[in-house]
């Protein structure tokens, strides 16, 4: 498909909080919180796309995965009766899409396959009409273990998915990863070359990486391909189970921060101009200086 031409949108980033082990009220909140964010909250425009965090209708951790799981069916390039999905967060996606006629990402949720019962952290995409019309399955596995600090293992529960995805709005083209996949530099390279002006990533860091390499990632997948870049975290709740770290924010293609939440609930904004991105090439032109007749292209099919 032709790459969307590049204009200025506003995306909104939700800081969900208060995600609890009772999912309605989970997707209540969630609903409440996207129809708060779409009014802008003071900012100088609407949003065009609003983001949600990683896993926002359950609790993080592996042994949650399975009891919220839930199934989809959605499969690429074919008609989907979203309104009759027996997604419960599905449904609630993208109906409040379609009743604020904007772009939605529906940060991750546990998803289980019917085919072959397996489960993946699964990041869901909306277009204003309500249409569910993009899907990305995290791709890397969260399995660390820092002794004395953290020790998770998402692979307990967990199945990596084997697929990249973007998706087109009428604004730019958008490359989907989901928290660790951000660690793997290979997704970005691949997303920037295949047209992608603007990375999001809904993810979850913890207290211990987190201060560390959060804003370091991010700053540094977006000068390593002039793009802009974008992770949406949930609130830090000292009371469950995973502390988030927190600090939504977007990065443009020179590595400047736009935005940054703080470790609470809240909704952050950011005017994705264009001209960064075209200047950034234009000054650095590293994308027509790049050497692959020393090293390989990792976007080559």
């Amino acid at each position: 498909m032709p790459i969307p031409s590049f204009k200025a949108f506003t995306l909104a980033l939700i800081q969900l909080g208060q995600v609890g082990s009772n999912k309605v009220e989970n997707l209540l909140h969630a609903r409440e919180m996207i129809l708060k964010a779409a009014t802008g909250q003071g900012h100088t425009k609407k949003p065009d796309l609003i983001v949600l965090p990683e896993c926002f209708n359950s609790p993080y951790g592996h042994t949650h995965f399975p009891v919220y799981a839930e199934n989809i069916g959605y499969v690429p390039g074919t008609a989907y009766d979203a309104a009759n999905s027996s997604s419960e967060s599905v449904k609630m996606l993208s109906s409040v899409a379609k009743e604020l006629k904007t772009w939605l990402i529906g940060g991750s949720i546990p998803e289980r396959d019917a085919t072959d019962d397996k489960i993946y952290n699964t990041c869901t995409v909306y277009n204003p009409n309500g249409d569910l019309v993009a899907m990305h399955r995290k791709v890397h596995l969260f399995d660390i273990d820092i002794p004395g600090k953290i020790k998770f293992k998402e692979s307990e529960t967990l199945t990596g998915g084997t697929t990249l995805n973007h998706f087109d709005t009428e604004f730019a083209r958008i490359g989907l990863g989901i928290c660790y996949d951000i660690r793997f530099p290979e997704m970005a390279m691949i997303a920037a070359r295949k047209g992608c002006h603007v990375l999001i990533y809904p993810g979850a860091f913890n207290l211990t990486t987190g201060p560390l390499h959060w804003e370091l990632l991010q700053r540094s997948r977006a000068i390593d391909n002039q793009v802009f870049m974008s992770m949406c975290s949930p609130a830090r709740d000292m009371t469950a189970g995973y502390h988030a770290w927190g600090h939504s924010m977007v990065v443009d293609p020179m590595g400047a921060k736009l935005c940054e939440a703080q470790e609470g609930e809240e909704i952050v904004y950011a005017d994705i101009m264009p001209e960064v991105l075209k200047e950034t090439r234009a000054g650095i032109p590293v994308t027509v200086q790049r050497r692959f007749d020393v090293y390989k292209d990792v976007s080559a099919d």
